[in-house]
């Protein structure tokens, strides 16, 4: 008996529920334990409602934030990749893709499309909502290592530089103003931190 379109989407949402296990490199504010991607998540979709002042005019805040609660599904499959880890992003693309394609496909066809849409414009990140979401997206983490005493910076030995290299540009291209007060808090840290 084939499956009914209630029964996909609830195995879609129980599926959905594994990315609670999914752990990541940025710990808590209160540096307590590492985050899950499903908090992440969840936290992102808050930045998103919190920092909507800081989107352009064409960003499109409904869509950013199913982009925000969408865009880290495929880590059930592929895992949290650090971003200052050593990583072969190609190979990680395939197999986000490859997640994307299981996980969207758990659901009825026209759900299905859509979130595969809106996960394949948040990767993209062409469009002024897809840029605003990655920028929060590059934001957030940010934010939690300078309350946490440097977190994931301290584990991965990231200086202020390779910050500004892999995070500052993504941030600044959706949301300059929230690039610069990140900015200058960063300096402001690995200056009281230098020789530690």
């Amino acid at each position: 008996m084939p499956l009914s379109r209630l029964d996909r989407q609830i195995a879609f949402l129980v599926e959905a529920d594994k990315l609670k296990n999914t752990i990541r490199a940025t710990e808590l504010c209160d540096n307590s334990r590492y985050e899950n991607s499903a908090e992440h998540s969840w936290h992102l979709t808050l930045y998103a409602l919190v920092l909507a002042d800081q989107a352009g005019p064409d960003v499109d805040l409904p869509l950013v934030i199913k982009m925000l609660i969408l865009h880290d599904l495929v880590e059930i499959d592929a895992g949290d990749n650090p971003i200052f880890g050593d990583l072969d992003h190609t190979a990680i693309e395939e197999q986000e893709k490859r997640a994307a394609d299981r996980i969207f496909g758990l659901l009825p066809d026209d759900l299905r499309d859509s979130f595969r849409a809106i996960w394949d414009e948040f990767e993209a990140a062409h469009t002024p909502s897809a840029q605003f979401a990655k920028s929060l997206d590059r934001f957030q983490p940010p934010i939690q290592n300078l309350q946490s005493g440097g977190g994931s910076w301290v584990d991965f030995e990231v200086t202020e530089q390779q910050i500004q290299e892999r995070v500052g540009s993504k941030i600044a291209r959706g949301a300059p103003a929230l690039w610069e007060y990140a900015r200058t808090r960063i300096a402001e840290f690995f200056a009281a931190n230098a020789g530690k």
